[in-house]
Parts: C-alpha cells; sequence; structure tokens
C-alpha cells in the first residue's frame, strides 16, 4: 500500500526523517552484534535501536505505510523484550533484525521513487514475531552488588531494570555508579551551558544510563535541576567541570556510598515539568544573544540547488560587469570609485560562495556510514573473516559529489573483500592473520580536493588473470593494469555471484570518479601483500576557480585544483627525442618533463598574430603521478566560473569536463587536461628509462 492522498504532503518530511533513523539503527545494529559475538549485553544500542524502530513505527502509522509499521512493530517488541533482559539478544535474532531493517529500507526507497510499498514478507514477518521467547530466555541472573538509589520510590521507579542491571554491571567491572546533578541558569546557559551540551560533554567521560529532571530545593537555591546517573571511571574533577562545577553536585551510587545524602529531588510530573522547563528558559529568552546559533534546520537539497542557481548567475553578471568597467576604463572614464565597488562585490559573491557551500557539505562519515552494514553482508555471503576500518575524521564533500561518489566506494570496498581477500584457511598457510583487513581513509587537500584511499591486505591483483580475461597482452605498468581492470565487462569470474562476476565494478568507479566527477583514479598492488587505490576528486562541481588561457585563438578554462604549476617555455631549450612524434621535454627543476601541444591534441591550428608568441606559455598537471607539462599561447588570468557539465552523451568528449560563461555570453569549454593527454595516449612505457615517452 501507499501513502494516502491527504498524508502526501508530509511525505519527503517523512521520507528524511527515516532515512536518518535508519542509518542510526544500522550503527545501533552492527554494535549490539558485535556485543553478542563477546558475550556481553549492549543497554544502550539496544535502547537507542528500540526507541529507532519505535519512532520509525509511528512515523509511517502517520502517513499510513503499514508494510513499515508491521516490519518495525515487531522488531521493536523483541527489542523492548531484551531492554528488559538487560540488553542481551541471543546470537539468532541478530540476522533477522538486519533483515527487517533491509526490508523497512527497501519500502522506504519505493516510497521515495514514487512507487506503492510492497506488503511486507510473511516469512520475515513470522521470524521477527517468533524472536519474542528466544529474547526473553537471555535473562540473567541478578547481580550479587547493588546500587544505592533515593529512598522515594519514586525515584527508583525512574529507573527500568535494564538501566538498573546496567549501573550494577559497570560496577561489577570495575567503573564507579555515579549520580552528577546539573543545576541549569540563566548565566549558565550564556556560557553556553544547557542540558543538552552537559550531556554531550557528560557522555565523552563516560555511559549515561538515564536523565531525570527533578524538582525542589537545588542546589544554590534553584528549583529545577537534572540528576545524570552514569558509569565512568572518570574523577571527581573532570566530571563536576564538565557540568561547570558548583552548585552542581555529585556521589557515589556503590553500596559503600555515605548516608550523607544531598537532600533528594521528587520527579516532576510532566506537566510540571513542562511548566518549570518554560519557567527556566524564560530568562533565557529576555536576552536573545544568548541563544544564537542554536537548533538545527532539514532543508530540501532541491532549494539548495536553486540557491546555487542564483548565486551562478550573479558570478556570471559580476564577469559582465568587470569587463564593461574594463572597456570604460580603456576608454579613459572614470572608474576608480567602480572598481572599488567591484572588488567589494567580489569579496561578499565569495563570501556568500562559501555560506552556501557550507549549507551542501556534509560529513564524509555520514556517507559512509552504510559500509559497515555493507561488509557484514559479504562476510556472510562469502564466508571470509572481514574487518572494515573507517579512517575519515572531520572531511567534508559536496552534497552532490557524497551521491555520485558512494556508490563508486561501495563497488571498490565489494571488490575488495570478494576478490582481493583470501579465505581464512588460505590466509593463515600464506602466514596472515585469518581475518582480511580493509582500511578506508580520506583527507582533504590544500587544492579544493579529497583523496580517498581504499587499502586491502588480501593476494593483489593478478596481472596474467586480468590479462588473459580481457584477452590482451600483460600489461607492463599498473596504469596499464588498471586501464585493464576498469574496461567495461571485464571480469575474472567464470560466473557470476550476488557480488561479483558482472564486469560493472571498476568500469563504473571510472566513470564516477574520472568522468563525472573530472577526478583522478590511481592503483598501486603487490602480489601477496595487497591493493591500494586512490581517488581524488573535487570537494565541489558547480562554482570552481580556473586558470583562464588562450589557444589556437580561442579561449579554455581549466580548474585550478588540477594545475600543479605554471611555467614559461623556451623554445630553443625543448628537448624533441627521435620517434617521439613532437612530443618534447622541458627541463623542470632538473627533471625531464613531457611537453605536449595543447594546439595539437584539440586539433586546431590559427594563423599567427603580431605580438603573440605559440605555446610560450605551460600548465603542469598530474597525469596518473607523472608531471605532465600543456603548451598554451597565453595565460589571461584566475576566476570564478560556473561549470556546466556536459551532460548529453552526444556531446562528451574525453578531456572536456565542461562549458561555463566567461561573461562574454560565449561558451567556453573547461577542460581536464589529465583526461585529455590520457584520452590521446600520452603515456610513460613501462619498460623505458625515466625521460623516454611515446605518444
Amino acid at each position: 500500500m501507499t501513502t494516502s492522498v491527504e498524508f502526501a504532503e508530509f511525505l519527503p518530511a517523512y521520507l528524511a526523517e527515516v532515512d536518518e533513523l535508519l542509518a542510526a539503527a544500522q550503527r545501533d545494529l552492527l554494535a549490539v552484534e558485535e556485543a553478542v559475538r563477546r558475550g556481553a549485553a549492549q543497554p544502550r544500542a539496544v535502547r537507542e535501536l528500540f526507541r529507532a524502530l519505535h519512532t520509525i513505527k509511528g512515523l509511517s502509522s502517520m502517513v499510513d505505510v503499514e508494510p513499515i509499521v508491521s516490519l518495525a512493530h515487531w522488531m521493536e517488541t523483541s527489542l523492548r523484550l531484551a531492554d528488559q533482559a538487560g540488553g542481551r539478544l541471543p546470537e539468532s535474532s541478530v540476522e533477522p533484525l538486519v533483515e527487517g531493517l533491509r526490508a523497512i529500507e527497501q519500502r522506504v526507497r519505493q516510497l521515495a521513487a514514487g512507487k506503492t510499498a510492497s506488503p511486507a514478507p510473511v516469512n520475515l514477518l513470522e521470524r521477527l514475531e517468533a524472536l519474542g521467547p528466544h529474547v526473553l530466555g537471555t535473562a540473567p541472573a541478578a547481580p550479587t552488588r547493588r546500587v544505592v538509589l533515593d529512598a522515594e520510590a519514586a525515584f527508583a521507579a525512574k529507573l527500568a531494570p535494564s538501566e538498573r542491571e546496567q549501573l550494577e554491571g559497570g560496577l561489577q567491572a570495575g567503573q564507579r555508579a555515579v549520580r552528577l546533578d546539573f543545576v541549569p541558569s540563566a548565566e549558565r546557559a550564556a556560557q553556553g551551558l544547557t542540558i543538552n551540551t552537559v550531556r554531550e560533554r557528560v557522555a565523552k567521560l563516560g555511559d549515561i544510563v538515564k536523565v531525570l529532571p527533578l524538582s525542589g530545593a537545588a542546589a544554590g537555591g534553584a528549583s529545577l535541576a537534572f540528576a545524570l546517573l552514569l558509569i565512568t571511571v572518570s574523577d571527581d574533577a573532570a566530571l563536576l567541570g564538565a557540568v561547570g562545577g558548583a552548585p552542581a553536585t555529585l556521589r557515589s551510587l556503590a553500596v559503600n556510598a555515605p548516608e550523607e545524602a544531598p537532600v533528594p529531588l521528587a520527579p516532576l510530573p510532566a506537566t510540571a515539568l513542562l511548566a518549570s522547563s518554560v519557567a527556566a528558559t524564560e530568562e533565557e529568552l529576555e536576552e536573545p544573544e544568548v541563544r544564537r546559533g542554536g537548533g538545527l534546520l532539514r532543508v530540501e537539497v532541491s532549494r539548495l540547488d536553486e540557491a546555487m542557481e542564483w548565486l551562478a548567475a550573479l558570478v556570471v553578471n559580476r564577469s559582465r560587469l568587470t569587463r564593461a568597467v574594463a572597456a570604460l576604463t580603456a576608454a579613459g572614464a572614470p572608474t576608480r570609485e567602480l572598481t572599488a565597488i567591484l572588488q567589494e562585490n567580489g569579496r561578499q559573491l565569495r563570501d556568500l560562495r562559501s555560506a552556501i557551500l557550507r549549507l551542501r557539505m556534509v560529513r564524509v562519515g555520514d556517507v559512509l556510514e552504510r559500509l559497515p552494514l555493507l561488509v557484514r553482508g559479504l562476510r556472510r555471503t562469502t564466508g571470509k573473516a572481514v574487518r572494515l576500518e573507517l579512517d575519515v575524521g572531520d572531511a567534508e564533500l559536496d552534497k552532490a559529489v557524497a551521491d555520485r561518489l558512494l556508490p563508486a566506494l561501495v563497488h571498490l570496498v565489494r571488490n575488495a573483500v570478494d576478490h582481493a581477500l583470501e579465505m581464512p584457511e588460505e590466509r593463515v598457510a600464506a602466514g596472515k592473520l585469518p581475518e582480511g583487513l580493509v582500511h578506508l581513509g580520506c583527507h582533504a587537500r590544500s587544492s579544493g580536493q579529497l583523496e580517498i584511499t581504499l587499502r586491502d591486505d588480501g593476494r593483489g591483483v593478478d596481472a596474467k588473470a586480468v590479462a588473459k580475461a580481457a584477452n590482451a597482452p600483460v600489461p607492463e605498468s599498473v596504469d596499464g593494469l588498471l586501464d585493464l581492470l576498469c574496461r567495461p565487462g571485464l571480469s575474472t569470474r567464470q560466473e557470476a555471484t550476488s557480488t561479483s562476476g558482472r564486469g560493472m565494478g571498476m568500469d563504473i568507479v571510472r566513470r564516477i570518479v574520472v568522468e563525472q566527477l573530472g577526478g583522478e583514479l590511481r592503483m598501486e598492488t603487490r602480489k601477496g601483500a595487497g591493493t591500494t587505490f586512490t581517488l581524488r576528486v573535487p570537494l565541489t562541481v558547480t562554482l570552481v576557480d580556473a586558470i583562464v588561457f588562450e589557444c589556437a585563438g580561442l579561449k579554455y578554462a581549466v580548474s585550478v585544483g588540477t594545475v600543479e604549476e605554471l611555467i614559461d617555455v623556451d623554445a630553443l631549450r625543448v628537448v624533441r627525442p627521435a620517434g617521439a612524434n613532437g612530443l618534447g621535454l622541458v627541463e623542470r627543476r632538473g627533471a625531464a618533463v613531457p611537453l605536449l601541444s595543447l594546439e595539437q591534441l584539440l586539433g586546431r591550428t590559427a594563423p599567427a598574430r603580431e605580438g603573440v608568441s605559440r605555446g610560450t606559455k605551460a600548465l603542469i598537471v598530474r597525469q596518473r603521478g607523472e608531471p605532465v607539462a600543456f603548451a598554451v599561447d597565453r595565460l589571461l588570468g584566475q576566476q570564478e566560473i560556473v561549470l556546466r557539465p556536459l551532460e548529453d552523451p552526444l556531446v562528451r568528449v574525453p578531456g572536456v569536463a565542461g562549458a561555463t560563461d566567461l561573461g562574454d555570453g560565449q561558451p567556453t569549454l573547461v577542460l581536464d587536461l589529465g583526461a585529455l593527454g590520457a584520452a590521446h595516449g600520452v603515456r610513460r612505457k613501462g619498460s623505458a628509462r625515466p625521460g623516454e615517452w611515446v605518444s
């Protein structure tokens, strides 16, 4: 069934919310599975997973998506029982829960595509329903060590059995079970200390089991406080510092806690809590500046795209205005004040560009959060032991780039597990650990690019097997081997499986990274030691800084991030080796760099003009890791451009990243010089000495 007509307007917000909840649920389920393998409880992950599914069920019920409601209901039921059992799940329950999440995600995608959500699989619903009795059988015996709670039964009643067990389990593991009371005030809010920020700070020092709002005679004369019950190994000073110090209080919940406890605060009823919360914020509302910058706002990507389009129009208009001011100046008109205004306008546009781009940026870690679940599935289907390491830090990139890049990374991870890593017994025989490693790391480069490395410790790429599958000679270099791997339809598998064998993986990776994003794809491999793929992609593909130059009478542009250096070319010092078909060599800091004529590569000739020397400047770029110089007639400067990719396959040409308008109303091609050189077969010979090149 699909959503009702009256609920259709809520569908975009529903899809966005459920997508975030599914991502969080997948992370929590993986944490639960890891705890199950260790035979330990994971109360927090179980509780968060339960809450996510409970929210998904409620939202789906509001928009009348019954299949998702049914799936979430039975998953939620088993997790509620697991929560009551102290955060323990039997190992047999993990796989049905994973399938349930996958089934919910499939139906969410159907709704996002405007289709009807297919009915929930009956067999899966029956398996989820049957989880309850198995979960109840995992409840452990009560621990012997207890925690001290407030004497009032109302306080103790606020703790679920699993939360009490979590506190007791922490004590048995040698940690501290403590109660930390935070007292909010207008002064602390002005310093950024609210219950939300305090929770974040305290969570770094231990596991928060429960947060209880309390009323009564709190320390410092306040009428509202929050009691944080947590398991920690941190000392008193660190904990009190996290909540801003006095009048905050701290006491142990262990059995040997002192009898002199602070005056207990009775928990607030729901209505009283709401009233007190409003009262607590009235003073803060009188000082709006202390509340500046808080909260989150979800915005549709289409609205950001629209803002980017208007910004692009402003950038083009500024280029036109710059040309008009230059023409007035050349005519002798007084343009000093106009030039100053134009410069200030340029700074403002760059600030506006940065602000809009920051809105479009997403954390790479958020983009890759589904990869651990992918690797888990591959472990089951391939029978291999695999560990995935993600080292992405706080790197960010444009949402448009992230959406295109994720499928390429999925193919690389799948290939690493299915093709590169050996079976456990084969690894042990080779002197390796039985568990294979796939490491994915990334960091932003100063050139406005993101560098991503995917490394495995598998068997390496077998060049002979790849050449045999491609019906081609064995490549003499790693670049040649990568070219064979990226051939459409190539696969070293004789039969297709659920994960590989269709010859689409590496072809898609190169198409996305190189052709669609204008990036770079490289590979290093060693037999028996593993393979590393390096991807370099621009952080954004819409507004870029470009170098504008002239060649054969026409203007062209190239992204600044792809240019390594600009050099002058002395025609008398260009060396042209025999048999190089016109290819030259120029010296660059003692090393020979191949020099290509961009005019010849583009197949253009133009009559020489007076005062213009041909090929006196060159742009050096990296082509498959090696520097290559492209000779041009003259450099015209650097400016911000709006890149319009060539989407129509009939007009797409290798080496042309897109087109732009420099403000003269004429389309200007934006070149990808590295891809242009590669498309014309310019490469270093695999067996040649440095300096020997062919084309």
